[in-house]
């Protein structure tokens, strides 16, 4: 809503100052990415007026020598370099930048209307979890690039390892005021920390002066003369205290506890892959060839790699839901799975309310207390358990998804990109909950901090095959920003400009 107002120019800004809001993935067309990103190249028009208008007033000379820059960068010898260079950074290969729109999905034409607004380097860019459709390779390359952005950025994001990489200020909105705060995340979090202690410190003494004195003039209020005054004195400190304004107690943010039920054991293995090759079609490139390994109730492993590189398709294929063209997965005969992935929510009924949606998946739960308090732990709460689940927010029924996957009872939690849409407090519940459960995990996430809190191994999906990486997923990250400064030297050429 904040971010939609400032779009709009619902709060005051002055009219020089260009706004780029970037709110909804390019429609599917005959055009290509790279035509998508150079059209909007018409903003030199715009900027050769301004520039010819500044002149002539004799305006400001930083102004003006701040459009002629832009102009050159708008020179269209270099946009289409330019253009391609923000396209691959977001995981575009050559190929891919000439295919034309109609042929991706929607993650894929919100990652070109990403590309326009990087492309346009507006003076204030306005990103709403710009993180959603990306794998960790273009979350790294978005996070170096973003970095260095010497305009305004306003972001809205979930993942904590992002805004500590790009934010230099945070605004915290909480009961319809904003907080600011300079720093990264991090230093957000410690700065709240101490003026909350600092606060609740300053609340109890004055609620301690506050009964004290009412103590004291219920008592002496019609003593003797002397004590009379003194109550006086006290009843005229206190009605100052209270005009000023009195501390407020702290009132944290609402938190909440996801929970995945006990399982029971399953002696390993539980899951046997055994010289797996795997391609889409007869003719089509191999995803995997030859793969071979084993996972248990004791696996906790984080996939990474590149777009393409099959990370979804292996828990396609561990779940039987795709079948390897050759080689054999084995699984124990009573192993249940449970797979969350960004397409669960098609599957809800939308006319039903989650309590309702939930009893008719599980109609053994007859009570319906018992299933408001089952759904509860998951952040509905109240109206939102009877209203429509077409009424709730993407959050909100991602959280409907949770409660049905987690009822399923699984043993192996195969979770696909499951923060998006998810706040942070809530994805620190749910590795919290990924922890104290006694199953196995696999997880995909483009969101360092959770793979950090909750994988115990990182496997790497790349060129058909599957490898250990030997150190964390920070140390991953590492490897993945030195391999970008390697292919794009522009960005190691930058200066931060906070």
């Amino acid at each position: 809503m904040l971010l939609s107002a400032i779009g709009k120019r619902e709060v005051p800004i002055p009219e020089h100052i260009d706004i780029y809001h970037l709110t909804r993935e390019m429609p599917p067309s005959d055009k290509t990415p790279l035509q998508c990103v150079m059209e909007v190249d018409t903003e030199r028009a715009m900027l050769e007026r301004e520039a010819e208008r500044l002149a002539h007033e004799d305006a400001e000379c930083e102004k003006l020598l701040e459009l002629y820059e832009r102009l050159e960068e708008l020179d269209a010898d270099k946009a289409e370099a330019r253009a391609s260079r923000i396209l691959h950074g977001l995981g575009f290969t050559p190929a891919m930048q000439r295919k034309k729109l109609k042929d991706f999905s929607g993650g894929w034409r919100m990652r070109v209307a990403l590309a326009r607004a990087l492309f346009i380097r507006p003076f204030m860019l306005l990103l709403d979890e710009p993180t959603n459709h990306l794998d960790l390779d273009a979350c790294v390359w978005l996070e170096e690039e973003l970095k260095t952005f010497k305009r305004i950025l306003v972001l809205i994001s979930h993942s904590q390892d992002f805004l500590n990489g790009v934010c230099t200020n945070i605004i915290h909105m909480h009961n319809r005021k904003l907080k600011y705060y300079t720093g990264n995340y991090d230093q957000y979090v410690k700065t709240r920390l101490e003026l909350e202690e600092n606060q609740m410190k300053r609340f109890h003494w004055e609620q301690d002066q506050i009964a004290h004195m009412k103590n004291y003039i219920a008592r002496f209020g019609h003593g003797s003369a002397k004590l009379a005054r003194q109550a006086q004195s006290k009843e005229k400190t206190l009605q100052k205290m209270m005009a000023s304004g009195l501390t407020e107690r702290v009132v944290n943010d609402k938190t909440l506890s996801f929970y995945f039920p006990p399982c029971g054991k399953i002696p390993p293995p539980v899951i046997m892959v055994q010289n797996v090759s795997f391609r889409y079609t007869k003719d089509g490139p191999w995803i995997y060839n030859n793969l071979e390994f084993g996972i248990d109730l004791d696996t906790r492993v984080a996939l990474v790699g590149p777009n393409g590189a099959g990370k979804s398709t292996l828990l396609k294929l561990l779940t039987g839901e795709l079948l390897p063209t050759d080689g054999m997965i084995r699984k124990h005969s009573h192993v249940k799975i449970g797979r969350y992935h960004q397409h669960l929510q098609e599957q809800l009924d939308l006319d039903l309310s989650p309590l309702e949606y939930m009893l008719k998946c599980y109609p053994e739960i007859k009570e319906k207390e018992e299933m408001r308090k089952i759904i509860g732990r998951y952040g509905l709460t109240g109206k939102q358990q009877v209203s429509p689940i077409r009424n709730l927010s993407d959050g909100q029924k991602c959280r409907v998804c949770f409660a049905w996957l987690a009822w399923q009872n699984p043993h192996m939690l195969f979770l696909d990109e499951p923060t998006n849409h998810l706040d942070i407090e809530t994805i620190d519940a749910l590795a919290d909950a990924i922890n104290e459960f006694e199953g196995g995990m696999m997880l995909v996430s483009h969101d360092f901090r959770l793979i950090q809190q909750v994988a115990q191994e990182i496997w790497v999906c790349e060129k058909q095959t599957i490898t250990k990486w030997q150190g964390d997923i920070l140390a991953y990250k590492e490897h993945l920003k030195s391999k970008l400064v390697d292919e794009d030297p522009q960005l190691t050429k930058r200066t931060h400009n906070v």
